[in-house]
């Protein structure tokens, strides 16, 4: 057997292989032997079936297995053995004038090649790393959040400007019946709150959608109407009340900072502001993080230059999935996962060229630290060594959360790595002003 490599380009290449009968024909022999022996035909005993027969009937299909085989083998050796670096994988040259009634055979595979390039890390412009402070405004939020999720709730006689209303919404003519919840604060203008304040259970109330709430989308949750029918919708309602309740908020003190982080782990307003403030900063750092990562990946690409083999890209996409592809459909699949194959072998360079690795006691410790930041989440605040070693060691036995760990653990890396090696341009936002600016 010889196989032989033919660059057409750059980009591209041609593997040829050629068989001749040496190669395959002692493994066939052997093949409609262990058969004729095991072969069941009827006329025939177990073992005594002519071997001509078997021949006839079995031996294409066994030349082609072992043909098959062979060539797989072969070529996974040779391009292991030449280094060649492949986009895709070798689709198969037809042949017109084939036949299996040959001794010797030639078969063609078109490879792809992946491209030689260089990554500039030096940007023209500098690439903003967002710094997201949690201001005044968001802390005392968040506080007055906190008061309403430990406070209680009380039953009003009517209702008031503080009060919470549970009632059957109706309109025959829309067909809408439905049970909500509304507050008074969400009311819009004082005429319609006019309507509200007063009133009692089993009161019965008829209001105007238009205009109704702060939010015209609110309107849309308490009729349960569809949204592209919330704008336009101006019909009269009827409101029959069922409950009328108040959240009493709860005190700021030091019954509260106990009963949200321990005892005596708070002591004062002003630590709690700092609490709030460092793990909501905390928090924040993933989404600067992840839009940093955005950032890079999309300078990656749009600054490091090179060509693909398209054609044969293309080529390999109609047959590579489950399902044929039509031309189109693989050029269309072409265009939609150009950008990301761009990046995979940027990102591949960067992990080679800079050594960037996962060893498994970087994977075990990075496992221990997401598990005991779940703990936390449900009050386990201080877990064992050796309880956290257990249920990472559990967890990494499993292949797909390994993998995927692994992915996560690697994309830690490269951001630290961007950090380190990127000229990056720091810039402190509020949250508020982060999603205006990178939502827009």
């Amino acid at each position: 057997m010889n196989i032989t490599k033919q660059s057409i380009d750059a980009l591209n290449a041609l593997i040829k292989i050629d068989i001749v009968a040496a190669d395959y024909q002692e493994k066939v022999e052997k093949g409609l032997k262990d058969y004729r022996q095991k072969a069941n035909i009827p006329g025939f005993r177990k073992g005594q079936v002519p071997m001509g027969l078997i021949k006839k009937q079995y031996g294409k299909a066994m030349l082609a297995d072992e043909i098959n085989k062979l060539i797989q083998e072969s070529l996974n050796k040779f391009i292991t053995e030449e280094k060649l670096d492949l986009l895709g994988n070798p689709v198969p040259k037809e042949q017109a004038d084939f036949s299996w009634d040959n001794e010797d055979f030639t078969f063609e595979f078109e490879v792809g090649l992946a491209p030689v390039f260089e990554i500039d890390l030096k940007a023209k412009n500098n690439i903003v790393h967002y710094q997201i402070e949690a201001d005044e405004k968001m802390i005392n939020s968040e506080i007055d959040s906190v008061l309403s999720r430990y406070g209680k709730m009380s039953t009003l006689d009517e209702v008031t400007e503080e009060a919470t209303i549970t009632g059957k919404f109706t309109n025959e003519e829309r067909n809408i019946d439905k049970t909500s919840t509304i507050q008074m604060a969400d009311i819009k203008g004082k005429v319609n709150l006019k309507k509200f304040l007063g009133k009692k259970v089993g009161d019965v109330i008829e209001l105007k959608t238009k205009g109704l709430f702060e939010d015209d989308h609110k309107i849309g949750y308490v009729l349960g109407v569809k949204h592209d029918e919330i704008h336009d919708l101006d019909i009269v309602v009827t409101l029959t009340i069922d409950t009328i309740t108040k959240l009493d908020k709860a005190e700021l003190n030091q019954e509260l900072f106990d009963k949200m982080f321990g005892e005596g782990v708070i002591s004062s307003v002003e630590e709690l502001k700092e609490r709030i403030k460092k793990d909501a900063e905390l928090q924040f750092s993933s989404h600067s993080d992840q839009q940093l990562l955005n950032d890079v990946t999309e300078y990656l690409i749009d600054n490091t230059k090179f060509d693909l083999p398209k054609e044969f890209l293309i080529k390999w996409l109609q047959t590579a999935g489950e399902k044929t592809l039509t031309l189109e459909e693989a050029t269309a699949e072409y265009e939609r996962s150009e950008k990301g194959l761009r990046y995979q072998l940027i990102e591949s360079k960067l992990i080679t060229d800079n050594k960037i690795q996962v060893s498994f006691d970087d994977l075990k410790n990075f496992t221990v630290d997401l598990i005991k930041a779940q703990m936390a989440q449900y009050g386990q605040m201080n877990p064992t060594e050796k309880e956290l070693d257990e249920i990472a060691y559990k967890v990494l036995t499993n292949e797909d959360e390994r993998k995927r760990l692994s992915a996560q653990m690697m994309s830690t890396k490269l951001l630290d790595f961007f950090k380190g090696n990127l000229k990056l341009k720091a810039k402190k936002v509020s949250f508020e002003d982060f999603v205006k600016e990178v939502y827009k």
